[in-house]
């Protein structure tokens, strides 16, 4: 039998061979040994379980998913239980396309996942009656962060000039988006002070911001109208935590003053996977645009005039800003937005009313069954949450008892033993509710009731019910047969570009295989319905999964704990500086707060290091990309008394294996500092080297790149810390469930970040085994090396190692031709398009040049192919230095070539249109026509609109 490794990795024996041979080197032991410095490279094998095939795979894992127990939940606070449309599933969720895409930033090649992501953020803006949103956040606790920090960025010159730093949070809000708030602020110097919003005055000369909860975690709808109206008399702003199906019923923030409006779309067809991943939402008024955090889809035109989608504003992306960003947030929650939109798209607005008012009507009659039987509500006005004091005669722990008992978690109160809190759901049937009272009334010694005999009254106050029409854009009307919303589906797929189509060649972004077998879980009701604040004993399942993996990541970074937490890389490189903070604070050295950041270093390092409180220093690279080892050592020399960290990428983000890296180390430290090593190339060390080697004391780790999960079109992600033994006692908390540490407050909402997607990494590390893993760094060393040696002579390869090798990428020189020709990387990145490619990452590390990482996963006969669709590329740029070809009306500059360009009557190029869309035989055989031409990016941020009217209504204004 095959192993996985076999399936997982591209080139055969064969082609292995080849491509040693056209590099130069007699093995794949030498090659290593030229590429990866010697002082770094493991002496032993990794200490994994042997590897598992697929089918022992799927055995293990169904055995893992009867671990977890699937009981009626109506725990609630933030986590919904949800029906995912079986069209949804079939065709987004478990379809390729839709999982391996990339972010969009190449728009050409993304109008299918921009529409979709458009939809949502229209669904959002209307729901919200806000004016603009982004295309999702993480979860709903650091959507609240974000939102306070937002406010807190945006004070007037006044209120900073004064010193205004409080943000008056109402108390009753979810406990872990109020973990999170204390996390984000503390090392920002923002205050926050904690009351009911009707017990305290907004003080201008305190409070530049104010968050409230709609409604509340105790359920109640509160008329936030008079205290909107105090806060922005004191020129405050106010952010409000929301329920998206609860707007369907009430007035939407956005008419009663909100600045920002945020919280979850889970329960919009995302199943609850123990806590994650799902996406938030975080709208705004317009008026803030260039200050959300995020990403926003916008419309804008092609180079013929058609309507096309793109990411706006992107002048702020970090790796712009870097340390100005105001947000480290990169990609967020893509696939899981999409999901929420297509929910809605598939329900339309008359659907989501009515699941929201069913939800309301069981409601009602549950709390109206309950109080004739003497359980006192707590409730005057609620949507779906209702606490109850308990009859005299019952105590929590006989009714805990007993519900566990007949399978059903309902919400305890630790710090009030006589309440219980129950919520609702779209899965909520008149059954379970009956069910509910039954069990309730019978322990009070009382004969139960029919809830039938309750005539569903509305607990919603008639002067907060929603009288606003939403979502009347065509594309909520027309979908309502499955049919019909395949196609539509369909149609949005066919306008993509994902590794279902070809190689996605972006440097540092590892888009490798995502194995089906590692996906199949991801359905699975053991898995998908667990509630993230049940009982441990219910999960243990997860637990299980959960410890072997991080066993396994321990041993992978040779580091000694590792935090599951974080749910994105960016927020793993948050959370690894603030782990550090903590420990210079345990050591009564909270002074130390410089963190080096080399000038190679992903843009969210130096965003995330501000966020950790910390003051960015960058350090030089020198002419060969490597950190300039005397300009380290004079900054640690200067700030050693203030030390806090370095922040280091390793391979460099240059794609090459610094040899001077231990040296670095040992810099740091002896000036007292940390190491923090990013992990977005880890890819090129599993099995070869480590973290823990190289003398790193924490570092973060991205799933979906090294470690398989998909890439969504920009998430999920998930970003677990690895920590030195030094560290350990400071990784997060959680301040709902425990999840054994005793660390930093929460960095996420859920204790253990997103549980629902690690079955693709644990599945992904148990089947290719120590030796897999370790063979595959090999071959993706070995592609690399082998697209440089194919490319070299042609373009130039920027950086290398001292041995002339690269590591798992290279940095692709076209300044040269810009120079000579005028075509610049961007004008390749597009003709890639025509093609069947998708760009390598444009301008970064180094402006001007394309960076490419091929990962273990391609074939020989795919980076052939792409080596050829690359030097054909070239060949035409001669053409224009030969003055064969027209300086400016050229198949560079017009590409890429939608097919509506190629058969139109008026073709007036100086080339074929054969020449234009097939440059290559072998692209006739499988073409991917691009869905627009070209998209003016300028003409969209000048023109900004952020939400799906029809197209044809687009005019520049």
């Amino acid at each position: 039998m095959s192993q996985f490794k076999d399936r997982h990795i591209g080139p055969d024996s064969e082609e292995v061979n080849l491509m040693l041979e056209k590099i130069g080197v007699s093995s794949l032991d030498e090659l290593i040994s030229e590429t990866v410095p010697e002082g770094i490279r493991m002496k032993r094998e990794l200490n994994l379980s042997p590897a598992l095939s697929e089918q022992e795979y799927l055995q293990r894992i169904r055995g893992i998913a009867a671990r977890n127990k699937v009981y009626r939940t109506y725990i609630g606070m933030g986590y919904y239980n949800t029906f995912t449309p079986s069209v949804i599933i079939r065709n987004v969720l478990e379809n390729p396309v839709w999982y391996t895409s990339y972010t969009p930033y190449q728009a050409e090649i993304s109008q299918g996942r921009l529409e979709a992501l458009l939809n949502f953020q229209t669904m959002v803006t209307e729901l919200t009656g806000m004016e603009l949103a982004n295309a999702s956040l993480l979860d709903e606790a650091t959507a609240a962060a974000e939102a306070m920090i937002m406010m807190f960025n945006s004070r007037s010159r006044a209120q900073v000039k004064s010193g205004v730093d409080t943000c008056l949070v109402d108390s009753r809000i979810w406990p872990q988006t109020r973990a999170v708030l204390e996390t984000r602020s503390a090392p920002l110097g923002i205050k926050l002070q904690f009351s009911e919003f009707a017990k305290e005055k907004y003080e201008p000369a305190k409070h530049f911001g104010a968050i409230v909860q709609y409604p509340d975690a105790n359920g109640e709808i509160n008329d936030y109208r008079p205290f909107a109206d105090e806060v922005h008399r004191g020129e405050g702003k106010i952010a409000v935590a929301t329920d998206l199906l609860a707007l369907t019923l009430i007035t939407p923030p956005g008419e009663w003053g909100a600045d920002i409006v945020f919280g979850s779309s889970q329960r919009f067809g995302v199943p609850l996977y123990y806590g994650g991943p799902h996406a938030a939402f975080f709208a705004a008024k317009e008026a803030y645009k260039r200050s959300i955090p995020g990403r926003i889809i916008g419309v804008s035109k092609d180079a013929t005039g058609r309507p096309a989608l793109r990411m706006a504003l992107q002048t702020r992306e970090q790796h712009i800003k870097r340390e100005r960003a105001t947000s480290n947030i990169c990609t967020a929650q893509a696939l899981l937005a999409t999901m929420a939109g297509f929910y809605a798209v598939w329900h339309g607005p008359e659907g989501l009313k009515e699941i929201a008012n069913n939800v309301h009507s069981l409601a009602v009659k549950l709390r109206d069954a309950l109080e004739a039987k003497g359980f006192k509500s707590l409730n005057t006005t609620f949507f779906d949450t209702l606490r109850f004091r308990l009859p005299n005669k019952l105590e929590v722990e006989g009714i805990r008892e007993k519900l566990l008992s007949r399978k059903i978690n309902i919400r305890y109160f630790d710090q009030d033993q006589t309440l219980i809190g129950m919520s609702l759901d779209e899965t909520t049937s008149e059954s379970d509710v009956q069910d509910l009272v039954d069990i309730l009334t019978g322990m009070a010694d009382e004969t139960s009731v029919n809830i039938e005999e309750f005539i569903s009254a509305r607990a919603i106050p008639q002067n907060l019910e929603r009288k606003s029409v939403f979502m009347e854009q065509e594309v909520f009307k027309k979908y309502r047969s499955e049919t019909e919303m395949m196609r539509y589906i369909k149609r949005l797929e066919r306008k993509d570009i994902s590794l279902a189509h070809s190689m996605i060649s972006l440097g540092s972004c590892t888009m490798k295989l995502n194995a089906a077998s590692a996906l199949f879980s991801l359905t699975w009701p053991e898995f998908t319905s667990v509630h993230p604040f049940v009982p441990i004993d219910q999960a243990l399942g997860y637990h299980e999964m959960m410890d072997e993996l991080r066993a396994d990541l321990i041993e992978i970074t040779g580091l000694a704990d590792v935090s599951l937490q974080p749910n994105s890389g960016a927020a793993g490189e948050y959370a690894g500086l603030m782990v550090i903070r903590a420990y210079h604070q345990s050591r009564n050295e909270g002074h130390r707060n410089v963190a080096l950041i080399p000038s190679s270093a992903h843009g969210t390092n130096p965003a995330s290091a501000v966020m950790a409180g910390m003051e960015v220093v960058v350090v030089k690279c020198d002419v060969h990309g490597n950190i300039d080892i005397a300009d380290l050592k004079d900054k640690a020399e200067k700030y050693s008394d203030n030390l806090a960290c370095i922040m280091v990428t390793y391979p460099s983000t240059h794609g090459v294996f610094e040899s001077s890296i231990l040296e670095v180390c040992n810099i740091i430290h002896e000036h007292g500092g940390q190491v923090y090593m990013d992990g977005a190339n880890m890819n090129a060390q599993v099995g070869i080297t480590s973290p823990g080697i190289i003398g790193a004391d924490v570092c973060h780790l991205n799933l979906h790149k090294t470690f398989a999960i998909p890439h969504g079109g920009g998430g999920p992600g998930v970003g677990p810390i690895a920590v030195a033994s030094h560290l350990t006692e400071f990784l997060p908390g959680h301040s709902v469930i425990d999840n054994m540490r005793e660390g930093i407050s929460a960095v996420a909402a859920a204790p253990w970040g997103s549980p629902g997607i690690l079955p693709v990494t644990y599945g992904y590390i148990k089947m290719m085994g120590a030796e897999g893993l370790t063979y595959a760094t090999k071959i993706a060393i070995l592609n690399a090396n082998y697209l440089a040696s194919e490319l070299k002579d042609d373009y130039g390869i920027l950086y290398s190692g001292e041995n002339g090798r690269v590591g798992h990428e290279m940095v692709l020189e076209c300044r040269r031709l810009k120079s000579n020709t005028g075509i610049s990387e961007i004008d390749i990145a597009k003709r890639l398009i025509d093609y069947g490619y998708h760009a390598p990452t444009v301008s970064f590390p180094v402006h001007g040049t394309l960076m490419i990482e091929p990962t273990e996963s391609e074939s020989k006969e795919e980076m052939d192919r792409f080596v050829d669709a690359l030097k054909a590329i070239y060949a035409e740029i001669k053409e224009i230095e030969a003055g064969i070809a027209d300086p400016e009306d050229n198949v560079l500059k017009n590409a890429p070539h939608p097919d509506y360009v190629v058969v139109s009557d008026a073709w007036e190029r100086p080339y074929g249109r054969g020449k234009a869309a097939f440059p290559l035989g072998w692209v006739k055989e499988n073409k991917f026509w691009p869905a627009v031409a070209r998209v003016d990016d300028a003409w969209g941020d000048r023109n900004l609109v952020c939400t799906c009217e029809p197209l044809e209504n687009y005019e520049e204004e």
